[in-house]
């Protein structure tokens, strides 16, 4: 599981939920989300990766 860092607000429909859930994020958020989610994420252009935060301040704005 990737940190990223979502440079546009990104919605995240895991496949296995089949639609029926969904993970929102907000722009400028770093998170530690699934590799499923990274890639899509990336490749959407709304995300890239990133090491992990040194603060514990990382999801917040």
């Amino acid at each position: 599981m990737p940190w990223v860092r979502f440079t546009a607000d990104f919605d995240w429909y895991p496949p296995e939920r089949k639609g029926r859930w969904c993970r929102a994020y907000k722009a400028g958020t770093v998170a530690y989300v699934t590799t499923a989610c990274a890639e899509a994420a990336t490749a959407a252009g709304k995300a890239e990766r990133c090491d992990k935060p040194k603060d514990k301040t990382h999801g917040r704005r």
